[in-house]
């Protein structure tokens, strides 16, 4: 699929979504995406006053916690390009009374941030829906200032032989089940599935880090596999 297609397909995924958007990720995850974010918190140890990026946002669950852990010293800005999914995002930042966190539309393989904005940027199960990684990870790179943080929380491949065959038919066959059967969004539960069988396994995904410019401090696996956190350090300029 050309990049152009593929960003244009993942938009329409994600716009049609977004109302469904946290009901659903919680059944497909069994809730087990909010422990692997808690734990990856708990990793990066976040210090108050610090200026984070949380790239991909979406609803903008991980932009609350980490809006939690900066304080009122620090600035979260949470960017996604869909429309729908920030709408739902602001939303539930005026229910938490978060509303210091600052929301944009944008592009992750453009981003409209000067050079050295940001101690860290985080990117939560968007990775894998971007065009292209490469430009994705050379932005993250530029935003970040020196000895910044990048910290992604991702769908990876199991290598465990029984496990990795199961986690295959459920993304391939369960999961756009779920997604009929609780958000009669069939076709956008495949396109998801789809986005995570092609996803590189953790060595790989560690091995672009480092091309991209970072070392790699910390790379942490859950549910046997099925996601990793990558955690890495901006090493060169």
């Amino acid at each position: 699929m050309a990049a152009t297609a593929k960003e244009t397909k993942v938009h329409d995924v994600f716009e049609s979504i977004a109302s469904r958007y946290d009901r659903m990720n919680g059944i497909i995850s069994f809730q087990l995406h909010k422990r692997w974010r808690k734990d990856t918190m708990k990793r990066m140890a976040v210090p108050l006053g610090a200026e984070i990026l949380d790239l991909c946002c979406g609803t903008g669950d991980w932009a609350f916690a980490l809006n939690e852990a900066v304080g009122p010293t620090g600035q979260v800005t949470g960017v996604d390009f869909s429309e729908e999914m920030l709408t739902v995002a602001q939303e539930k930042a005026q229910k938490k009374q978060q509303t210091q966190i600052l929301w944009q539309t944008g592009n992750a393989m453009a981003l409209s941030f000067p050079n050295e904005s940001f101690d860290y940027v985080t990117i939560g199960f968007g990775l894998r829906n971007v065009a292209d990684r490469q430009q994705v990870l050379a932005e993250i790179h530029r935003v970040l200032r020196p000895s910044g943080k990048i910290v992604c929380l991702e769908t990876s491949q199991p290598t465990l032989i029984g496990w990795r065959q199961l986690f295959t038919f459920y993304f391939h066959y369960v999961m756009p089940f779920f997604g009929k059967l609780f958000a009669k969004s069939y076709q956008e539960y495949s396109w998801l599935q789809e986005s995570a069988r092609d996803f590189p396994d953790k060595e790989t995904l560690a091995n672009e880090f480092q091309a991209a410019g970072f070392g790699i401090l910390q790379v942490k696996s859950y549910a046997g596999g099925a996601a990793a956190m990558h955690m890495g350090i901006k090493t060169q300029n």
